[in-house]
């Protein structure tokens, strides 16, 4: 039997579970979950609450599946039983490169929780390539501020890596079950419809896209744009700005309340477009370019392992440019063939076969 434990059972984290339940009955799984709320709150202190509400008996259980939020480490310490069972731990993200303007900025303990709980870990596996590697690669950096004292970090680094491995978020199931859209040349869509389909918060730098699109504004442009998203802890003041100052060009603005009404601003949509400063696989990015959007992503982080080069831009003036070019010619956009993806590789079998095991 599988245990589930989730401190973040929110976002892509709890479609990643919806992904991997499907299918399975009540006696092949138990979920344990908290609320997708204080994020900074569940990876300080979500062991202690789950360590009370993990059944006692744990003898039918030979696998717990948990995500990178949670301190394994301290879990086990509380629950000593969990140590005999077979543990995974999947990283979302990793919290050693998360961006901060000065390494003191830092808080060093949520990237140390992620180290301990890898160590304890059985099994880890990471969205991408550039998870992976960032995460290994920065273990030494994160305790720079250590005065003394300091563990052994290659030995840190080379159990780690001995059982870690890439694991592509499973989407391709749920892909398949939105029919493909494929936009005609000869329909008059109007203009060129742009889709930022991001969280509210600074490491999407949702600076970057409103100073962009600020200048196409001013340039007398005419396009629309769509604002995708919620806040899960304070909304930039910069999203605001967005609401106020381009509010004749917005066509959506805000979450949208179910997966249909979202797949169908995607539909409608011609460009997704990335800002981000902090991405490691970017579901709603795969989404958009699944369902006739052209992807422009910034030339840094997961993007160059998924996207094509012709979609990479180095600068926001480059992105200026191509988004531009777009909003003068949308036939340039929409007569394009399919993004080179292959979108395969996103299924649910390695997943199978991980927990089957």
């Amino acid at each position: 039997m599988l245990l589930i434990i989730e401190p973040f059972y929110g976002g892509s984290h709890k479609q990643l579970i919806d992904i991997m339940t499907r299918g399975l009955n009540s006696e092949q799984y138990l979920l344990i979950q908290m609320k997708a709320k204080k994020w900074h709150w569940r990876a300080r202190s979500s062991a202690l609450w789950l360590s009370q509400n993990i059944p006692e008996n744990l003898d039918n259980f030979s696998v717990v599946f948990c995500s990178s939020v949670l301190n394994l480490c301290e879990l086990v310490g509380l629950r000593p039983d969990l140590h005999s069972i077979r543990k995974i731990m999947y990283f979302h993200e990793n919290q050693l490169i998360y961006p901060v303007q000065q390494l003191k900025d830092r808080d060093f303990q949520y990237g140390y929780n992620q180290i301990l709980s890898a160590l304890v870990a059985d099994e880890i596996y990471f969205n991408s390539m550039y998870n992976l590697n960032s995460f290994l690669d920065n273990i030494s950096k994160h305790f720079k501020p250590q005065p003394d004292y300091k563990p052994n970090f290659d030995a840190i680094k080379s159990k780690i890596a001995s059982k870690s491995e890439v694991l592509y978020f499973p989407i391709y199931e749920e892909l398949k079950s939105i029919a493909p859209v494929i936009k005609s040349e000869n329909v008059d869509r109007g203009p060129l419809k742009i889709v930022w389909p991001h969280r509210w918060e600074h490491d999407k730098n949702p600076d970057s896209f409103f100073n962009t699109i600020s200048k196409l504004k001013d340039e007398g442009l005419d396009f629309r744009i769509c604002v995708l998203g919620e806040c899960y802890s304070e909304c930039p003041d910069v999203i605001i700005r967005i609401k106020k100052d381009l509010e004749s060009h917005i066509h959506w603005f805000g979450y949208a309340d179910s997966r249909e009404k979202y797949y169908e601003i995607l539909e409608e949509s011609d460009v997704v477009v990335s800002t981000a400063n902090h991405e490691f696989f970017g579901v709603a990015m795969l989404e958009a370019v699944y369902l006739g959007c052209y992807p422009l992503v910034p030339n840094r982080l997961v993007y160059p392992e998924l996207y094509p080069v012709e979609c990479l831009y180095n600068t926001d003036n480059q992105l200026f440019n191509m988004l531009k070019s777009f909003i003068l010619n949308p036939s340039l956009v929409r007569t394009m063939s399919s993004i080179n993806i292959d979108f395969q590789k996103f299924n649910k079998n390695k997943f199978n076969s991980i927990l089957d095991k």
